[in-house]
Order: structure tokens, then sequence, then C-alpha cells
């Protein structure tokens, strides 16, 4: 099949060419194996949807965006299935894409340990100061007030978000001797049995001397970390990021930061992201206002959403994606297709 890649990034194209040929070897007894990739460096949007024009499939990362008028215009186009290389779908119009015919499938899974280990170096180099302690001694500076943390060990951390990307932070966490509480609407027997256990949500914060976000964004989880929940918390607790940026009200985070009520910021994603990530902005002037003031604070790290960038991650990423592909040329089931939950009665 023929497949738009949209904001394909040099890793992306030696991956997924890797996948494609490699199925094309498996491909034997296979109607459909290997596939006709064209790589375009622009996302996915109104003003760039019209490349996809005579392509079955429109492969889509994190920031494309897939609103209803965009769905639109793929289908007319004449694509058929809308391929996401990551987990998350918060940026595609479900309704929509039903409503056009659209396919839409994700990658379920890939490396819960990529995400998980980037919030714990996340959540070192903010306690022990890591990123200032290397600025330093790049001056030939060796003096060490101002870098000192705590230890992790008898320290209690919450999981707010117990699949397998959090399970995997949680296990990391009992590692360091780490007391360890959760929050999950859908609670994990595997969570459990590492020794951890569930709270309700009012009492995470109160708690939790360090706050792990590993949970979807969703209009029920939107902000779900805010001016009131950060009232609640420990005061001076680390808090990390590596989910979505939307889970977190940014300009009530700067004025904890600036009270000193929250202790420091590991970030991996940021709520305006899709304007900053996945380019070269050196030469460039940031006009986001917040995103700068973030910057500003010394205990504040921002990474620029890496935390799933290992080989074993992207590699996983594109074979994945492209056995969707495959199975929805050969018109088998879809194993990793998002549907429209049922509406709920009122």
């Amino acid at each position: 099949m023929k497949i738009a890649v949209f904001s394909a990034k040099r890793y992306d194209r030696e991956f997924l060419s890797a996948a494609n040929a490699k199925a094309d070897a498996k491909a034997e007894a296979q109607a459909q194996a290997g596939h006709q990739l064209h790589f375009f460096d622009a996302p996915l949007d109104l003003d760039s949807v019209a490349v996809a024009a005579g392509h079955e499939v429109a492969c889509i990362f994190v920031n494309d965006r897939c609103d209803a008028a965009v769905l639109q215009a793929l289908a007319a186009g004449g694509t058929r299935l809308l391929a996401l290389r990551c987990t998350g779908f918060n940026n595609v119009d479900l309704s929509a894409a039903a409503a056009l015919g659209l396919k839409v499938v994700r990658v379920v899974t890939y490396s819960p340990y990529s995400v998980a280990e980037h919030a714990v170096a996340l959540l070192l180099a903010i306690n022990r100061k890591v990123h200032r302690a290397y600025a330093r001694t790049r001056d030939s500076n060796f003096a060490l007030d101002g870098l000192m943390g705590f230890d992790l060990h008898g320290k209690t951390v919450a999981v707010v978000g117990t699949g397998k990307i959090g399970l995997v932070f949680a296990r990391i966490m009992r590692g360091f001797g780490c007391a360890v509480i959760g929050y999950d609407k859908f609670p994990s027997q595997a969570f459990l049995d590492l020794g951890a256990r569930y709270v309700g949500a009012g009492d995470i914060g109160a708690r939790a001397d360090i706050i792990s976000l590993h949970c979807p964004l969703t209009p029920e989880t939107q902000h779900i970390i805010n001016q009131e929940t950060l009232g609640r918390m420990k005061r001076g607790a680390l808090l990390i990021n590596t989910s979505r940026g939307g889970l977190i009200d940014t300009e009530a985070a700067i004025e904890a930061l600036k009270s000193g009520q929250l202790g420091g910021l590991g970030l991996d994603v940021y709520e305006q992201e899709a304007d900053l990530f996945f380019r070269d902005l050196s030469s460039s002037i940031i006009s986001d206002d917040v995103f700068q003031r973030l910057l500003s604070f010394p205990n504040v790290i921002v990474t620029g959403h890496q935390a799933f960038f290992t080989e074993e991650a992207i590699g996983t990423i594109c074979e994945t994606t492209l056995r969707s592909v495959t199975q929805f040329a050969n018109g088998e089931a879809l194993s990793d297709e998002i549907k429209l939950e049922p509406a709920k009665p009122q």
C-alpha cells in the first residue's frame, strides 16, 4: 500500500524502511507485506494534507493535526487508514474518522521501559541537580552549595496511571527502597503485587514526596495537576511528567514553583509543544512566554518528548505500525484499531 508518512525525521525513515524491508523478506506466502513509503518532513495539517492524495494510508505522530477538516481532506484524497506511530490519540477526532469510514490504528505498546527509565532519569537529575552541576563543572566551578538533594530510599512515590509504563516505573522505585502508592480508575493486581498500594485521588499529593504521571490525556485528565491539586501536595514535592503535556496546568505549576510549594519539575512533554518540539529552534526566538518562564527556574528540567526514543522502542513502533497496515491490506482484523466507545446513557 502507498503510505504518506508525516513528521518524518531521519530516524523514522531509517527504522520504517528497515521494518518494511524485513516485512518484504518474510512476504513469501502473504498477499501484502512490503509497502510504498513516501516520507514528508512537514506535520499533517490543513496546509500539508494535499500531499496525501492517492495514498491509502496516512501515518502520523503525536503532534500531527487530525481534526474533522483534515480527516475530510484525507478521505477525499483516497486515504482509508490512519496509522498512528504512537500510543496516544488525543489529536484525532475519532467521531469524524468513523463518520468518514476511516479506520484508525495505533501502537498500543512498544517499550514501557523506555518511558519509565526516562522518568527516573528526570527524577534523579532534578533531585541531585545534575544539570546544574554539569554546567558548573564546565566552567571549572566545583562548589557544592545549592546542589544538595535527598535520598530516594524511604521516600513515598505516587504513580498516577498504573498501566504498563507506570508499573515499570513503580518497580524501579521499589528497587530504590521507596514506598509506592498509586491512583488509577482501573487498579492492577500486578501493581499491588509489588508491595504498592492504591489511595484516593485526593490523598496522592498529600502523602507523596514524588509524583510521576503515566496516564493518557482525555477530557477527564486534562489539567489533573492544577492550582487546587498543587495546593494539596506536600510542600517541596517533585513532579515528573513523561505522558502528555495537557495533564498539567503549566501556569499553575509556575506559580507553585515560585512559591516553593512545588520543589522541582521534570518534563518531557509540554501542553503547547506542537510549535516547539521535534525541530531545531536554536537560532530562533521562542515566542512562547510560558515556556520561557519554565526554563528560567533552576529546579526545572525539560526534554523534548524523547522518553520513547530508544532503539528498542522505535523499532517496535515501526514494526507494529506496518503490521497494522499489512493487516488492513489483507482484509484482516486490525489488532490495534481504535474504536469509539459506545455513548453512555444520560
